[in-house]
């Protein structure tokens, strides 16, 4: 099971990613602008998710998916570290996140990374 050292690490391993305290929290940013969170207790994550993908989301899986109260008008979602499969999956959620927050140029730089893509 992941943890937030591996969050930490898998993050800060994504192009121009940097680590910000915010709300008391860790907070990983593109070009400055935030792709996710590790909040207080550290068993989960958010990162960002359209809106209209991301009931579809938590319905399938509400099991490893939810959305925080506080976080429900925004493009959000939490994510259950205990719930992922592995590694693997946690990089993928969180590339994908990174693609939702990078400007275009950092998209073109790393087209490995591909284009933003629901959860």
């Amino acid at each position: 099971m992941p943890d937030a050292e591996d969050v930490r690490r898998v993050a800060l391993s994504l192009p121009d990613t940097t680590e910000k305290t915010a709300w008391n929290m860790p907070t990983f940013r593109v070009a400055g602008k935030m792709f996710a969170t590790v909040p207080d207790d550290e068993t989960s994550i958010a990162v960002r998710c359209p809106k209209e993908e991301r009931e579809e989301l938590v319905l399938a899986e509400p099991e490893k998916f939810w959305v925080a109260t506080h976080e429900a008008q925004f493009a959000w979602v939490r994510v259950r570290l205990a719930a992922l499969e592995d590694e693997g999956e946690l990089r993928d959620i969180l590339a994908d996140s990174w693609r939702q927050a990078a400007p275009g140029r950092l998209l073109e730089t790393y087209p490995e990374l591909g284009l933003p893509t629901a959860l």
